[in-house]
């Protein structure tokens, strides 16, 4: 059957369930041991608020599509009209070519393609592969153009706990700083988390109405950063993200179809207006690849 939001993969194994949209290659649903961990929405729906979606080669906002490009001034499609903004890359609406599958993995690839405002071609993919207690997501992004290409990378998982009162989930993101926004949710400074929204100590998810940038992560050991979704009775949420996704953005919805209050964590490799600030961004030469993993896991 055809849906807003392509072909449908469903991959099980071990207890572990998740189905992936081809459009945007989303994390449409996942479930863990019976829970719940990103909540769906109807088949028959586009993906709301960009539910799961790989945003490449930019995540978050551009102001008024506008970039400087070496010599050159570019101007992107404006994609959030409501702000002049635009977010979110290019790919969000793309059917990706399911190029292998398994029962517990798929990998799905799309390529950038020249454009207005950006004018350079890259081949990109992204793998989801179920383990015991989740699933990981590997993208690698490769330059085809002449000369090297500005890139960043981006993807927005919704997160739950089935079975919990959302407003009482604690929230956790392990963040020094977080970005200042005007009204138009681009940054205007960097401050540290201590005099705005400090989630070093978990806080109840329904004292939180965010839409924040996080930056200066902190990583544990293993070299991963880990934010995490707590309930009363233990259960945990983990969305870990690995070297290069350096950033984090942190979204709140009482919106979300069948659901009274969620949370979007979204690991990013670069912050909103990275085209113009360089912040994260990388310049890809002709050939080369670049690729950055991220997961959710889930213990009881």
């Amino acid at each position: 059957m055809t849906t807003p939001t392509g072909v449908q993969i469903h991959l099980d194994a071990d207890g572990v369930h998740a189905q992936i949209s081809q459009v945007g290659a989303s994390l449409r649903h996942l479930v863990v041991g019976g829970t719940t961990v990103v909540p769906p929405y109807p088949d028959d729906r586009p993906a709301p608020s960009c539910s799961g979606v790989v945003l490449v080669p930019w995540p978050n906002r551009i102001r008024d599509g506008i970039w400087v490009d070496g010599d050159e001034t570019r101007a992107l499609a404006v994609t959030e009209p409501k702000l002049h903004n635009a977010i979110h890359g290019l790919l969000r609406y793309t059917a990706y070519e399911v190029a292998e599958r398994t029962d517990a993995s798929v990998l799905l690839r799309a390529d950038v393609v020249p454009q207005t405002g950006y004018p350079y071609l890259l081949e990109t993919s992204v793998r989801y592969t179920l383990g015991a207690d989740g699933i990981t997501v590997v993208h690698a992004i490769t330059n085809r153009s002449a000369s090297a290409a500005p890139v960043a990378l981006g993807t927005h998982p919704f997160l739950t706990l089935s079975g919990a009162d959302p407003r009482a989930l604690l929230l956790q993101v392990p963040a020094e700083t977080f970005f200042e926004t005007d009204d138009r949710l681009l940054p205007i400074g960097e401050s540290p988390v201590s005099g705005g929204p400090d989630l070093r100590t978990p806080r109840r998810l329904g004292d939180l109405q965010l839409d924040t940038g996080f930056a200066t992560l902190r990583r544990d050991e293993d070299g991963r950063v880990r934010s995490t979704l707590s309930a009363a009775d233990g259960r945990t949420v983990t969305l870990w993200q690995g070297e290069g996704l350096d950033y984090l953005q942190a979204y709140t919805s009482t919106d979300y179809p069948g659901q009274e209050l969620v949370v979007a964590l979204e690991p990013m490799s670069a912050p909103a207006e990275a085209f113009n600030s360089g912040r994260g961004l990388r310049r890809l030469d002709p050939g080369a690849t670049w690729s950055a993993q991220w997961g959710v896991t889930f213990t009881d």
